[in-house]
């Protein structure tokens, strides 16, 4: 149902963006909204200075919350593993507990970490199809392939919208918002 509504409600984003009157596939529907969501994802990641990748909110109830930097390697370690699932691959080494591997720490690793991630949706979103977009995957509790993806961009979005916060909270106006 999630699904339907999902393709339903972008297929006329998609259809307005048209220069040809072909029908759009479920690929190019959600690789779309995988474009669509890696320029927020981006500009917001690359909008935070790096001396302040390691801004996480102390004000209120904040104990405990992930670090900014944590926050974008959360979401790209998460959607390495959707991507992968989807595709039917093992995910990469170090995001099993949707975390990025020890190595990625500077703001340029972590750029490099969450683009490549998204280069990992395009290529599921790629070979996604009508044929095989229902096919259940079950170590995932049999979602789908479509669910995956749409899991992938539902995540982001919500990473997104706290790494909004995070940048308002250090007077950073997101480039999406400018």
């Amino acid at each position: 149902m999630v699904a339907m509504i999902f393709l339903l409600s972008t297929a006329s984003v998609i259809a307005q963006e048209a220069k040809s009157a072909e029908p759009h596939t479920a690929s190019q529907v959600v690789d779309f909204w995988v474009t669509n969501t890696e320029q927020l994802l981006i500009s917001a990641a690359d909008a935070m200075p790096e001396s302040r990748y390691s801004f996480a909110p102390s004000n209120g109830e904040f104990s405990g919350v992930r670090t900014f930097a944590e926050q974008v390697k959360h979401l790209a370690a998460a959607n390495y593993q959707l991507a992968a699932a989807t595709l039917g691959e093992e995910p990469p080494a170090g995001t099993d507990r949707e975390t990025a591997p020890d190595s990625v720490r500077t703001k340029a690793q972590v750029m490099d970490y969450v683009k490549g991630s998204f280069a990992a949706l395009h290529r599921a979103a790629a070979a996604l199809n009508e044929k095989n977009m229902d096919d259940p995957i079950p170590s995932k509790g049999n979602r789908t392939r479509l669910l995956m993806l749409i899991d992938a961009l539902v995540h982001s979005s919500n990473h997104y919208g706290q790494m909004v916060e995070y940048l308002r909270m250090n007077s950073i106006v997101p480039p999406a918002s400018r």
